[in-house]
């Protein structure tokens, strides 16, 4: 029998304890009790809750808390310990809750809604070791965290701790404790714990119910045109089609699919189209104890289609109590299309083009039916895009006789679509992927800012823009928007993780590259470049055998792998960031020197290009 897949991922883990608990509660049992509930209820479960946090078990005084976000974690905990001002005056005359927490960034194995491993183990091992009211973080979380927030830990060197085989560095924050470069914000304990700032939605695939499975292109563009409408929200958190779309075909409980994707609502539904008639029903759900907020069936003329989804859209926009500004209004009631017929020879096309199979003909069949929209609606901006994105993807996965020339092409239908409809997000972004396969990291800029501007939820804009500040020397400022995209996109989370290594690895991060790219290895196990990167970054680190070890590893799943090739395909806009990779990997030994003439002359073309 083949083993059970062992279900894994990278997160920060928070571990909290009560300094004194025993000695508390044999002072004042009931007291105790209560205090410790209303710390939890006030200050511990919303900031939680702010920071996008997972409580994922309670152990007497004890929790540990799951985060997606190292930064996250960190302002949590901050939140916490900064709180004392934040209690009603009545809790004052109970027993004082003051917590130590322990914070470590690692992979953990998930199993159920619990998670195991070094992971856990190490935060669990920090926590003790904090100061009352203070912060122990692992010397990869320091590292990870970088300026992104408003306090400096101090290093306290190195401790070995139980069942942990190696030595871990540890660094140390306490209230008032220097350095703290809070500069103006000293009053920050004084301000109330901050809410959530916005809703945050997923929606299913909506259930095809017409009893004709040629007709699930349909039901899925449906749900696909809800998510892209509301992620024109700027106050709303949409989760990407990619994480939605996986629990497409499944019977799943809301609750599970609000923990898995962090959303506070669940759009599900279902369509039945019988020739020129169509019923949907839909319901929104509170993710966390799955009640209705809003349920409707609407039977309507196949004409009718567009209407039923902006009315969908303003309901669900409405039971979130959400305001729309004038601009949002504005592209929500932007029509992008009356023809029902070019519609439908997008959804069709769609649905070809993001299917499992990636092929030549599916690329041939896609185009097809975006072509066959234009003849409906010659001004249809989407289709054009959709082709704009088909013709990159031949540009990149080399189907056809000369893909080479799809890239200009691509380029071309990302003009046409942008003409047609400057407000087009899509567009923006195929014309930001033809700058930027162009080398041309300004202009693809330009295009992403605009396409973030149309669609603040577009989880590829967040990430090229993230890939763009890395490629042009902006490291640190790329961070956060690869993180935004695997929020938003979690299910995207082995590419996004690759670019996140790659990020910290030019930043001369070189701890928390090396974790993430060996995470990003677990999750695809026949990446080249990534192990290349690892090897550059354990080099760094001086942890030679490790790095020699994963550029075994890259040999033998690409024996004709070239650095020097590999590197020179990329948009490095410096070249003192592709030297930082290739110091790396001459510190590993596994680029040696005399081969530095042909690395730096295809380094230079690169730059140059």
């Amino acid at each position: 029998m083949p083993e059970a897949r062992v279900n894994r991922k990278l997160a920060a883990i928070l571990a909290a304890d009560v300094v004194g608990y025993s000695r508390l509660m044999g002072a004042d049992e009931e007291g105790t009790l209560s205090a410790l509930k209303q710390h939890r209820q006030t200050v511990f479960d919303p900031a939680v809750a702010a920071h996008n946090g997972r409580i994922v078990k309670l152990i007497g005084d004890g929790t540990i808390v799951e985060f997606a976000s190292v930064v996250d974690a960190v302002n949590c905990a901050l939140s916490v310990q900064r709180a004392d001002g934040a209690l009603p005056d009545d809790a004052l005359r109970r027993p004082k809750i003051v917590l130590r927490i322990g914070i470590n960034l690692g992979d953990v194995i998930i199993e159920g809604d619990d998670i195991y491993g070094d992971g856990v183990n190490i935060a669990a091992r920090l926590e003790p070791l904090a100061d009352p009211g203070g912060i122990c973080v692992s010397s990869i979380v320091n590292e990870s965290i970088g300026n992104r927030i408003d306090v400096q830990f101090q290093d306290v060197g190195e401790i070995t701790v139980k069942n942990i085989d190696r030595p871990i560095r540890i660094w140390k924050w306490c209230p008032g404790a220097r350095p703290d470069v809070s500069k103006g914000k000293s009053d920050k304990a004084d301000k109330p714990l901050p809410n959530v700032a916005t809703a945050s939605i997923a929606i299913l695939p909506f259930t095809n119910m017409s009893g004709d499975a040629e007709q699930e292109y349909f039901s899925d563009g449906i749900s696909e045109d809800i998510i892209t409408d509301l992620s024109k929200i700027a106050g709303m958190t949409v989760i990407a089609r990619n994480s939605s779309f996986a629990y497409k075909g499944r019977s799943v409980d809301i609750r599970i699919v609000g923990r898995e994707l962090g959303v506070q609502s669940v759009l599900e539904g279902s369509i039945r189209r019988a020739g020129k008639r169509v019923r949907i029903t839909a319901q929104l759900i509170e993710a966390t104890n799955g009640a209705h907020l809003w349920a409707d069936r609407y039977d309507r003329d196949l004409t009718d289609i567009f209407e039923v989804q902006d009315d969908v859209t303003r309901r669900i926009v409405e039971a979130l109590k959400i305001t729309l500004s004038p601009a949002e209004k504005a592209r929500l009631a932007d029509t992008e299309t009356s023809s029902v017929a070019a519609y439908d020879c997008v959804l069709r096309g769609r649905k070809v083009m993001l299917g499992k199979e990636k092929n030549r003909e599916t690329f041939e069949q896609a185009i097809k039916y975006f072509k066959r929209a234009l003849e409906h609606d010659p001004n249809y901006s989407v289709a054009y895009a959709c082709l704009g994105f088909g013709y990159i993807f031949d540009y990149q996965n080399r189907w056809t006789e000369n893909p080479d020339n799809s890239l200009p092409i691509a380029k071309e239908y990302g003009r046409l679509a942008i003409e047609k409809d400057p407000k087009e997000s899509l567009a923006r972004c195929v014309a930001a992927m033809c700058a930027s396969f162009e080398k041309d990291l300004d202009r693809a800029k330009a295009e992403i800012d605009v396409a973030l501007t149309l669609n603040p939820n577009s989880a590829l804009a967040h990430s090229m823009r993230g890939t763009n500040r890395t490629y042009s020397g902006q490291p640190l400022e790329a961070i956060p928007d690869i993180e935004q995209a695997m929020r938003l996109d979690p299910a995207m989370g082995a590419q996004f993780i690759h670019f996140l290594g790659m990020a910290y690895l030019l930043a001369g991060k070189y701890e928390t590259a090396a974790a993430l790219l060996r995470q990003r290895i677990l999750m695809e196990p026949n990446t080249d470049f990534s192990r290349a990167l690892l090897t550059s970054a354990l080099g760094h680190l001086g942890e030679i055998e490790d790095a020699r070890r994963a550029w075994g590893e890259l040999k033998a799943i690409n024996p004709d792998y070239s650095f020097a090739a590999h590197i020179g395909r990329q948009p490095f806009k410096r070249t003192e960031d592709v030297e930082r990779i290739a110091d790396g990997l001459r510190r590993a030994g596994v680029l040696s020197y005399q081969h530095d003439a042909g690395f730096a002359k295809s380094s230079a073309n690169s730059l140059m290009a």
